[in-house]
């Protein structure tokens, strides 16, 4: 840890010892989060039970609910959404994780960042999408290339999140913890980490929608299973409820995947300020 950099400008909070958070209001409280979804869905209903919106341009919440169940008797959905799942997560730890070391790397080593950085800004610069019929030429339509593109996708958003914010943390307060005889390995772990981790969970959840963006595209276009091919088939035959249901599935699992992401951060940062609420 000798070339920790310790003239970026501070922009982390100090991750002081403080009391546990306490819960962020009540189940009463985060229903309201639902009620506009909620409002939402009854209004589409009911146009569509009176006539406003054809099937063939919007099919009504029950169909797609009837299109849910049919599909889940057959299997055909159970199976479509765990492919699609594993992807997501297949992709999200590979590429994830090698912009989470890279980012630690360059935070924590100018020499690093000299010798790294400028190549990866230039390739965040190319749109990863664009590069599906390169992958289709290099890797067919097999596991691999979607694999390649969620990793690419979610990469830059958890790699530049963890330099700012290793870059961010206090160097102030880096030299007091060297002061009280923190070694290497424990002023990473007391200090440089815990101060980072607000600009990590940005960088997750922000990954977390490219990561379905993504895949969306991807197994749209080549796939043999998953959500986005189950639509696409569905397309043919001109199945618009299970299209429709193929796009509310997609966004549930975003919706969930944040909502995990949230709980776990408000876990690691009970200590931060901005995650504890008086009583």
């Amino acid at each position: 840890m000798s070339d920790v950099t310790l003239d970026f400008p501070a922009t982390a909070s100090t991750p002081v010892a403080s009391k546990p958070a306490r819960k962020r209001g009540t189940w009463a409280g985060r229903g309201v989060g639902w009620a506009l979804p909620l409002a939402l869905l009854a209004l589409w209903q009911g146009a569509a039970s009176i006539g406003w919106i054809g099937d063939s341009f919007l099919p009504s919440p029950l169909a797609v609910i009837k299109a849910a169940w049919r599909l889940t008797l057959t299997g055909e959905l159970p199976r479509n959404a765990w492919v699609s799942f594993l992807r997501a997560i297949a992709g999200l730890v590979v590429g994830g994780g090698i912009g989470f070391a890279l980012g630690l790397a360059n935070g924590l080593s100018r020499l690093s960042f000299n010798v790294t950085d400028s190549t990866l800004q230039m390739v965040r610069n190319i749109p990863h999408l664009a590069l599906i019929p390169l992958v289709i030429v290099w890797f067919g339509i097999e596991e691999e290339a979607k694999l390649f593109l969620v990793a690419l996708g979610v990469f830059f958003p958890v790699y530049i999140n963890t330099l700012h914010g290793v870059r961010g943390v206090d160097p102030q307060l880096i030299e007091m913890a060297r002061s009280y005889g923190f070694d290497r390995r424990r002023l990473f772990r007391r200090v440089i980490l815990p101060g980072a981790l607000p600009s990590l969970f940005v960088g997750l959840r922000f990954a977390l929608g490219v990561m379905w963006l993504t895949l969306i595209v991807a197994e749209t276009i080549a796939a043999q299973s998953g959500i986005g091919y189950m639509a696409m088939q569905a397309r043919e035959f001109m199945q618009i409820d299970v299209v429709v249901l193929s796009i509310l599935i997609y966004a549930l699992l975003g919706k969930l995947a944040d909502s995990a992401t949230r709980a776990w951060e408000r876990r690691c940062l009970s200590w931060h300020p901005a995650f504890q609420v008086k009583a």
